[in-house]
């Protein structure tokens, strides 16, 4: 199957941005030794991807939410069928067809974010000035060199921490430069995303099934582990990219968890919520924010009765006293 498509919208977005910050005059080159319109194209080309993706994402939390009120009835299955992998596996099969909830919903951003990635990725390693057709995937020559020699901070996008020494004479880098800026982009892309899996799972909670802890402990640590070698292929341009789109979303995370607040689960009656656990949200007002409670009307207070005064006398004599006797 032909990626030429992914490579076609990529570039096309990449291009519209690129020319839209260079209309209005964007440094090229002489802040910081960067680029600046090359490097606000990858970046927009990342909001022009979440936005697309937004409605996606917030199925996702909402199925998320669904899988985590389901975690008792869960519980009680593996209870049930302890030792019965098979039945098992039918039996919450079956439940999440009948409470319509979707296990790998929870992925599905992250996948279609994947052709994205590998656009770019084979976009920008085109980018070699030695390239005899720089005219592919709607690109023109100028736009094409443009990109070949753009930097951020003196270090090519298009190169990348284990670029050969004849691929950097090309691109006219220094190799020390092009592995410190990389090495730094590389830590800083696995530390944001660490972050993001870990924003999520303290707030929504570790799964109680156990593959889908699995894939959380693996989305946690084997995920941000694994780049510190593949990053080593990633042009700058492209980790670029990926730290853009973990700093995007940590802050929709942030605005999505606030708006759609995980359950507070494992709340023993009479007793207090468990740590980490979040509060439903705010509602009302802008931007969610909280409104004055509701002031409850006070009951009014029973009428004082004053007592007697001295010498009088009493005005309601007790019944079934006996009378005095006469003398």
């Amino acid at each position: 199957m032909s990626l030429d498509w992914i490579y076609y919208a990529i570039s096309w977005i990449l291009l519209t941005w690129h020319s839209a910050w260079d209309a209005i005059k964007v440094p090229v080159g002489s802040v910081l030794g960067t680029n600046w319109a090359w490097i606000l194209a990858i970046i927009f080309l990342v909001v022009t991807v979440r936005v697309i993706l937004f409605p996606v994402f917030v199925k996702q939390i909402k199925s998320q939410r669904a899988m985590q009120a389901l975690q008792p009835k869960v519980k009680e299955l593996q209870e049930k069928h302890k030792g019965d992998r098979e039945t098992l596996q039918k039996e919450m099969m079956e439940l999440y067809r009948k409470e319509k909830a979707n296990p790998l919903m929870g992925c599905l951003p992250m996948f279609l974010q994947i052709p994205v990635f590998l656009g770019l990725f084979h976009v920008l390693r085109r980018l070699d000035p030695a390239k005899s057709n720089k005219t592919l995937y709607g690109w023109t020559v100028d736009q094409f060199n443009s990109a070949s020699s753009a930097k951020i901070f003196t270090a090519p996008i298009a190169g990348k921490f284990g670029s050969t020494a004849d691929e950097l004479a090309r691109l006219g880098a220094n190799g020390t430069t092009v592995k410190i800026i990389a090495g730094i982009l590389v830590l800083v892309m696995m530390g944001t995303t660490y972050l993001t899996s870990r924003q999520m799972i303290l707030k929504t909670g570790w799964a109680e099934d156990p593959q889908q802890r699995m894939v959380q402990r693996l989305m946690l640590y084997g995920i941000p582990l694994s780049l510190l070698i593949s990053g080593a292929i990633f042009p700058i341009g492209v980790i670029i990219y990926w730290v853009t789109n973990n700093l995007f979303t940590l802050g929709q995370q942030q605005w999505v968890l606030r708006k759609f607040p995980p359950l507070v689960t494992n709340q023993k009656p009479g007793g207090t919520a468990p740590r980490n656990a979040v509060q439903p949200a705010r509602t009302g007002g802008f931007l969610n924010r909280a409104k004055p409670a509701a002031q409850v009307p006070a009951k009014p207070a029973a009428p004082k009765v004053a007592g007697p005064k001295p010498g009088a006398k009493p005005t309601n004599p007790k019944k079934g006293r006996p009378a005095k006797r006469q003398g």
